[in-house]
C-alpha cells in the first residue's frame, strides 16, 4: 500500500455485505458522506454498511470497554449514519480479525455501541453471536399488504420488529414501501417487518422490509425476532420449559440458527465470509467526500 490508497476488504453474512476497513489506530477521517460514497454500488464500492475495525483503546466511544474487548466495531449504515449494532457485520467484523490474524478460533469479545458482545468462531467457519434478551411488548398489533390484513407479533431486539405468520411469502409483496400497521403508536419510530411460513418442525422462512432499506437479503435481529415469536406460538418458551429452543430461519441470503436459552439470552449462528480485498483511491474519497 502507498501513502495515495487505503486498504480495504469485502465480506458478506447471508448476503447482508459489507466494506471493511483496518484502522487500528482510528486515523481514518469518515464522514458520513465518505461512508455513503464507498457504499455506492454504482460509484463506490457497494455496501450495506462499513465496517470500521479500530483497536477500542483508540476510539472514544468504546475506550471504556477496553478492558473487555481489544476490538471495537465502529459499524456504520450505509447513508453514513451511526449504528449501535448489526447482527450480521459482527459475524463478518469477528472473521476479518480472525482473516487478519489477531484472533484464533475460539471465543472473543467485541466492543460495540450496543455493548460487549461475545463471539465464538467455530472451526466448521460458522460464527455464533449472543444477541441479548428480547423483550415482548404487550398489545394487539397488525400488519397489511393491500387487501390482506394479519395478526403480528411485537418483538424487540434493540430495534422494533412486528412478525406475521403467513401462508405464502409472496403475500408480502414488493416490499418497495414500508407496510402498513396498527396501531401507530405501537412503533412511533416505525417497525421492521417479517412475513414467516413454516417449511418443518422448527424451521421456518422469512421475508423482511427494514425500515428506511425496503427489503433485504439479510437481517439478524429480524431472524432473532422470527424465531422469538415461533417459540411462542409453538408453546416452547425456555423460561417454561426449562430447556433451550433452537429455529432454523431461511432468508433470502442463505440460513440461520437462532437458539434462546432458559435465562432468555438469544444466539445467532450463521456464515460470515471474508470474499476480497483491495486498496482504493485516497483522493478519490476525500474529494468525494468533502466536495
Amino acid at each position: 500500500m502507498t501513502q495515495s490508497t487505503l486498504s480495504f476488504l469485502k465480506g458478506h453474512g447471508t448476503e447482508n455485505d459489507f466494506v471493511i476497513l483496518p484502522d487500528p489506530d482510528n486515523a481514518l477521517d469518515l464522514p458520513p458522506s465518505a461512508v455513503a460514497a464507498l457504499c455506492d454500488r454504482r460509484a463506490g464500492i457497494g455496501a450495506d454498511g462499513i465496517l470500521h475495525v479500530v483497536r477500542s483503546a483508540a476510539h472514544p466511544d468504546a475506550a471504556h470497554l477496553a478492558d473487555e474487548a481489544e476490538w471495537f466495531m465502529d459499524y456504520r449504515n450505509s447513508d453514513g449514519s451511526v449504528a449501535e449494532m448489526c447482527g450480521n457485520g459482527v459475524r463478518v467484523f469477528a472473521r476479518y480479525l480472525q482473516y487478519a490474524g489477531h484472533v484464533e478460533a475460539g471465543d472473543l469479545a467485541v466492543a460495540t455501541r450496543g455493548g460487549i458482545k461475545r463471539v465464538h468462531l467455530d472451526k466448521s467457519g460458522d460464527v455464533t453471536v449472543t444477541m441479548g434478551r428480547a423483550e415482548l411488548p404487550e398489545g394487539e398489533v397488525t400488519v397489511t399488504v393491500g387487501e390482506h390484513t394479519w395478526p403480528a407479533r411485537n418483538v424487540n431486539m434493540g430495534n422494533p420488529h412486528a412478525v406475521a405468520f403467513v401462508e405464502s411469502l409472496d403475500h408480502a409483496g414488493n416490499l418497495l414501501t414500508a407496510p402498513p400497521f396498527s396501531p401507530a403508536s405501537a412503533y412511533p419510530t416505525g417497525v421492521n417487518v417479517e412475513f414467516v411460513v413454516d417449511r418443518g418442525p422448527r424451521h421456518v422462512a422469512m421475508r423482511v422490509h427494514e425500515r428506511g432499506s425496503g427489503e433485504t437479503r439479510s437481517c439478524g435481529t429480524g431472524a432473532c425476532a422470527v424465531a422469538v415469536a415461533a417459540i411462542r406460538r409453538d408453546g416452547a418458551d425456555p423460561a417454561a420449559t426449562g430447556e433451550p429452543a433452537t429455529y432454523t430461519v431461511d432468508l433470502p441470503g442463505g440460513t440461520l440458527r437462532i437458539t434462546e436459552r432458559p435465562d432468555g439470552q438469544i444466539e445467532m449462528t450463521g456464515p460470515a465470509v471474508i470474499v476480497a480485498r483491495g486498496e482504493f483511491e485516497a483522493d478519490w474519497l476525500t474529494e468525494t467526500a468533502f466536495r
